[in-house]
């Protein structure tokens, strides 16, 4: 019954972000996002100040490849020394790379050229869906996933779930902010993300129990 009630969340999760994703990308093949795109800039650039500028930055590197390895090895080490999990580090590589990998193909497909506002920092590569975005998604949400039964109380998990959420809020909006993505970039990410995530997360949970199932009956 548990195991329904994990594959039913994974499943709806995954088909609302598989939908969300093809609508931003069906409004972005078809023009029909640009004014959107504009008035969210606008908002989020009018706050410009150099103070809020260096805190940006630190949240966009925060979101960069070099920082997602370090932190990731370091996640990586105390899953396997640590809590001596096998099985999670596997998801939790596999997370990884496979967002990574996600983000350069679906980059290659769309081929979106990056906004020309106003940008405060300068940096190569297509636009949609953001990269910084996905990571972030992929990294904070699958910290939480695995850390959530480690916590043994409520209020040590809604410290984790919001330290997640403004994680991943404050590095898309970073991204927007320096003017290297539009919103729709970001939020493309965050759709993507989620899509890919929730399938593994649908498999890891279909996994582990058939896994303990086969364990229980073959100790009967």
């Amino acid at each position: 019954m548990i195991l329904r009630a994990y594959l039913m969340m994974a499943f709806i999760v995954s088909f609302v972000c598989i939908i969300g994703f093809s609508l931003i990308s069906l409004l972005i093949s078809d023009q029909k996002i640009i004014s959107f795109d504009r008035v969210v800039i606008q908002m989020i650039q009018d706050q410009e100040s150099p103070g809020l500028t260096s805190v940006m930055k630190v949240f966009t590197f925060i979101g960069s490849a070099s920082f997602v390895i370090i932190l990731s090895l370091a996640l990586m080490f105390f899953l396997y020394k640590v809590l001596h999990h096998r099985i999670e580090l596997i998801l939790f590589i596999t997370a990884i790379l496979g967002s990574a990998c996600l983000n350069g193909i679906l980059k290659n497909i769309f081929q979106r050229v990056r906004p020309d506002l106003h940008r405060l920092i300068e940096i190569g590569g297509y636009s949609f869906p953001s990269g910084h975005a996905m990571s972030a998604f992929t990294v904070y949400g699958i910290i939480t996933f695995l850390l959530w039964r480690h916590i043994p109380n409520k209020w040590g998990r809604s410290i984790l779930i919001v330290f997640s959420i403004v994680m991943i809020l404050s590095i898309g909006i970073s991204r927007i902010y320096l003017g290297v993505h539009y919103p729709s970039d970001v939020i493309g990410g965050y759709f993507a993300s989620g899509f890919w995530l929730a399938v593994l997360i649908w498999f890891f949970q279909y996994y582990k129990e058939k896994r303990y199932n086969k364990k229980y009956k073959s100790e009967i």
